[in-house]
C-alpha cells in the first residue's frame, strides 16, 4: 500500500498522458521508498525494469541489463559487449511492444556508470537520438547516489542538459504520514510514542517498517539499534556511502556539525574538517542540504554570508549521541528512560522535529497564507547596551509585522511555565527588540508536546502549539 506521495504519483501518472516522450529522474536517500513508489504507481504497466548491480564491473552490468531485456520478452541472440549495443536491444524491445505507452524503469543508475564504461554516452544517445523523438516512451531513472544524480543527470552539462521532463526528490515522511503508515500495518500507538520514534529515526519508511506490533517504543528502539543483530546499528556506514561517491568528506562535515548544537559557519567547517573553502565545499554542503541531512539558516539581522550550517538528520544525530564508539547493553534504551543524556537528546531532537514541521506550526497559528521568513537568533551579553546573553531557536518573521518567538519544550505532560522561564523569555524579548531595533510586535509561542499548564506565568504565552498540530496533514 502506497502511503501519501500523492504529488509524486500524479507526476508519474501524468507522464502516461503526455503527448511526447517523458524522461523523469527520481532521487532521494537510501531507504526512502523510491523503487517502491515507482513499482506501486506503474505496477504491471512497466514494459521494462532493471536495477544496476552494486559491485558489478562493465561486463557484468551489461550482462545483467541484457538479461532484464530478455526477461521483458525480447529474444536476444549475441550478447552485446558495449553499452551502445545494449541500448539497441532496448530499442528493439520498445518497438516490438504492443503497449500504448512503453514505461522503462532503470533503477540504481549510478551503479551502471562504471569507470570508462561509456554508459552515459549510450544513455544520451538512446534518449536524444531515438526515444525523445517518439510519443510513446516514458523513461524513469532512479538512484540513491544523490551526488551522482545531481551531477550526471539533473545538472548534466553535456548531452543530457535540459533533457528531463521532470524530477522527483522523494522526501522522508512527516509525522502524519508515519502515523498513517503504522495504521496501514495495524499498529496502534500514541502520538507521543510516534513522536519519540520520529526523533530517533526521522521519516524514513524502511526504518518504520522495522517497528514490531505489540512492542513498546523502548523495546522497538532497543531491537532496532542496540540488540546484537540490530538492523540499524551499522546503518551509518552504508547510508553516506550509498548517497555520495566519495563519502568521507561528507561524513567529516556531519561529524563536526554533530558537536555544535547551533551549527557552524562555512569557514569554521573548512577549518574543522580540512576541506578547502572552495567550490568543492559548496558542492558538498549543497548536496547535504538537498538530502535533508543539514540545513542552512541565518541569524535574524545577519547577512547571508554569515549563514550557519546545522545537522538536522534524525538518524545521524541519534547515531552520534548513542551509537558511535559505544558498546552498550541490548536493553540500553529501556534502561536510559530518565537520564540526563537522554533528556538532553530529547530537547535537541524535538527542536529538529519542529523545524521539520514549520508548515504545520504555521497552520496551527493560523498563518499558513502569511508570507514569512524563519530564522534563529542569538546574542552574547553586552554590558554597553545592558543586554544579557540570549538564544532563540525559532523566530518566525511575518509579513503582517509580527514576530513569533517560538520556544520549543519537550515534556511528558503539560508544560509548567515557571518564574525562571518567564524571566528568560522577558530577557529574550528585550534583547531582540534592543539589538534588532524591530518595530514588529513580538508574540511568544510555546511549542510543546501536551500543552501548557495553567499558572501565574502562563498568560505571557500568546499561543500554544501541541504535538497534535505537528501531526496535521496538508
Amino acid at each position: 500500500m502506497l502511503i501519501s506521495r500523492e504529488r509524486e504519483k500524479k507526476m508519474l501518472l501524468d507522464a502516461l498522458r503526455a503527448e511526447e516522450a517523458q524522461f523523469i529522474a527520481v532521487y532521494g536517500r537510501r531507504r526512502v521508498g523510491k523503487t517502491y513508489l515507482i513499482r506501486q504507481t506503474y505496477g504491471n504497466m512497466l514494459t521494462f525494469e532493471h536495477s544496476g548491480l552494486a559491485n558489478g564491473g562493465r561486463k557484468e552490468q551489461i550482462q545483467a541489463f541484457t538479461s532484464s531485456i530478455r526477461r521483458a520478452g525480447l529474444k536476444v541472440g549475441i550478447m552485446p559487449t558495449n553499452w551502445l549495443d545494449a541500448f539497441e536491444l532496448l530499442k528493439d524491445l520498445v518497438e516490438k511492444s504492443s503497449r500504448n505507452k512503453k514505461v522503462l524503469f532503470i533503477d540504481e543508475l549510478s551503479w551502471m556508470d562504471t569507470q570508462k564504461s561509456g554508459f552515459l554516452v549510450a544513455l544520451e544517445n538512446f534518449w536524444n537520438g531515438w526515444a525523445s523523438a517518439r510519443n510513446d516512451v516514458v523513461l524513469v531513472v532512479c538512484a540513491s547516489a544523490t551526488s551522482w544524480m545531481l551531477d550526471r543527470i539533473i545538472h548534466n552539462k553535456g548531452g543530457l542538459y535540459n533533457r528531463l521532463s521532470g524530477q522527483i526528490y522523494l522526501r522522508p515522511f512527516k509525522l502524519c504520514e508515519c502515523e498513517e503508515y503504522l495504521k496501514s500495518k495495524g499498529i496502534s500507538i500514541s502520538r507521543y510514542d510516534i513522536l519519540e520514534m520520529f526523533m530517533a529515526i526521522g521519516g524514513i519508511p524502511y526504518y518504520w517498517s522495522l517497528i514490531k506490533k505489540g512492542r513498546s517504543v523502548a523495546q522497538n528502539i532497543d531491537e532496532m539499534f542496540f540488540a546484537e543483530d540490530a538492523p540499524l546499528k551499522d546503518e551509518f556506514k552504508y547510508l553516506y556511502a550509498s548517497l555520495f561517491k566519495n563519502p568521507q568528506n561528507y561524513i567529516d562535515i556531519v561529524t563536526v556539525l554533530a558537536k555544535k548544537k547551533k551549527g557552524l559557519l562555512r569557514n569554521e567547517i573548512a577549518e574543522e574538517t580540512g576541506v578547502p573553502n572552495s567550490g568543492y565545499l559548496t558542492k558538498i554542503l549543497d548536496e547535504l542540504i538537498s538530502c535533508d541531512f543539514i540545513r542552512k539558516y541565518t541569524i535574524l539581522g545577519k547577512k547571508t554570508k554569515d549563514a550557519l550550517y546545522q545537522l538536522t538528520d534524525f538518524y545521524t544525530i541519534f547515531y552520534f549521541q548513542f551509537l558511535q564508539k559505544k558498546k552498550v547493553d541490548e536493553h540500553y534504551w529501556a534502561i536510559k528512560t530518565d537520564t540526563s543524556v537522554r533528556n538532553t537528546w530529547c530537547g535537541l531532537a524535538f527542536e529538529r522535529v519542529c523545524f521539520d514541521h514549520i508548515y504545520e506550526i504555521k497552520a496551527g497559528l493560523g498563518i499558513s497564507g502569511v508570507l514569512t521568513e524563519v530564522h534563529s537568533w542569538a546574542t552574547r551579553a553586552d554590558k554597553a547596551s545592558d543586554v544579557k546573553g540570549a538564544q532563540i531557536d525559532m523566530v518566525i518573521v511575518r509579513n503582517d509585522r509580527i514576530i513569533n518567538l517560538c520556544e520549543m519544550k519537550y515534556s511528558i505532560s503539560e508544560y509548567s511555565y515557571t518564574g525562571k522561564d518567564d524571566e528568560s523569555l522577558r530577557n529574550k524579548i528585550v534583547s531582540l527588540k534592543t539589538l534588532s531595533k524591530t518595530k514588529y510586535s513580538i508574540h511568544p509561542i510555546l511549542v510543546t508536546t501536551y500543552g501548557l499548564k495553567d499558572g501565574i506565568y502562563s498568560g505571557r504565552i500568546q499561543a500554544v502549539i501541541t504535538a497534535n498540530e505537528l501531526f496535521m496533514k496538508h
